[in-house]
């Protein structure tokens, strides 16, 4: 496929209109715990005040204790997405990026007029990430662990392999919290030229906040962060950062990844029973469905006729109108989605 903005901008939220059952967006419950919001509320009396640099500096104290590293390690953003604005700023040369995945840091470089190649991974060998694909003359490679919309977790060390000298590595992990362990991370490590970003997003439920952070060298982040504005994080996303970096919303978290593993292993059962769905392997909580050839725009249809909205694929580099994307949802959820899936599936032509 041909790079297109509109495909490349395209984001489950399109799909999700208010009164569809949900599984286009990644994103666990309608919204945060209630100690969560109790704590976003107590900051609203001082929206009067602009953000406090110590508020700040707290925040990134928090997630640098989490994650094992110095605070200066530490960049607070308001979202990934920001994060991802920001990657220009880096003045790469060459940029690398590996599909399908998610399509913001490839959208955001190509605004900005940086060179992107595409590196494809293959269904056929399980979406393996390959290293050695990677032009030398990339300056900047930017790859998901685990991979929306995947969900492959690609072995640490295959993304280590693609660090060189005078290159900026990117993992985005905003699904890393969503697996038992966090396997595979980066998060903890000190290697030249590594960023990571983390995403407050998916696990508490804070789409509409936008709040996430991230982690590399502290003169990295500076370049990352020279464009910012003043104030760039708002009052509530810096609480929000600080509190689910404490050790008890970590301990949260992992009980909930704990939880995700058998939802997904059931909802991944259920949908491989349906006729012609194959379900492709993952860890992350959302599934990649395979309908049969010329199918899935069909059936995507049918699905929102009957009040279900699912993520479509083909808008993801190296994917086609036959894959769809699902969120990890509640077994009542998915016994109406198997029902519709296989009503749709049968109404539809071969």
């Amino acid at each position: 496929m041909d790079p297109d903005p509109d495909h490349l901008r395209h984001h489950g939220d399109v799909d999700a209109e208010p009164g569809l059952l949900d599984f286009a967006v990644n994103v666990r419950g309608a919204g945060p715990p209630s100690w969560l919001r109790d704590r976003l509320v107590a900051t609203l009396d001082g929206l009067g005040r602009y953000p406090a640099a110590a508020h700040d500096a707290a925040a990134r104290a928090a997630v640098a204790a989490r994650h094992g590293r110095d605070p200066r390690e530490v960049l607070v953003l308001a979202g990934s997405a920001e994060g991802f604005a920001l990657l220009p700023a880096l003045r790469p040369r060459l940029a690398a990026v590996v599909h399908p995945g998610f399509t913001e840091p490839e959208a955001a470089l190509r605004a900005a007029g940086v060179p992107v190649v595409r590196l494809l991974t293959d269904e056929a060998d399980g979406h393996r990430l390959r290293p050695g694909a990677v032009p030398a003359e990339a300056d900047l490679v930017v790859v998901g662990n685990p991979t929306n919309p995947t969900g492959v977790l690609h072995p640490a060390a295959d993304v280590r392999a693609l660090a060189a000298p005078g290159r900026v590595l990117l993992v985005d992990e905003a699904f890393a919290d969503a697996i038992p362990g966090e396997p595979e991370s980066l998060a903890a490590e000190r290697l030249p030229g590594l960023l990571v970003f983390r995403s407050l997003t998916k696990t508490w439920a804070l789409a509409g906040l936008r709040a996430g952070y991230a982690l590399g060298e502290p003169a990295l982040l500076a370049r990352l962060a020279a464009p910012r504005p003043h104030w760039p994080v708002s009052t509530p996303a810096l609480e929000a950062v600080l509190a689910c970096a404490e050790p008890a919303a970590v301990a949260e978290a992992e009980r909930v990844a704990v939880g995700l593993v058998g939802m997904r292993r059931a909802q991944a059962a259920a949908l491989a029973a349906v006729p012609g769905v194959t379900v492709l392997p993952g860890q992350a909580p959302y599934l990649l469905l395979r309908l049969p050839d010329g199918r899935g725009g069909p059936t995507r249809a049918a699905l929102r006729a009957a009040g279900i909205a699912v993520r479509r694929g083909d808008t993801f580099p190296g994917l086609g109108p036959d894959h769809i994307r699902v969120a990890v949802r509640p077994a009542p959820d998915v016994a109406r989605l198997v029902a519709a899936l296989s009503d749709a599936l049968a109404a539809v032509p071969a």
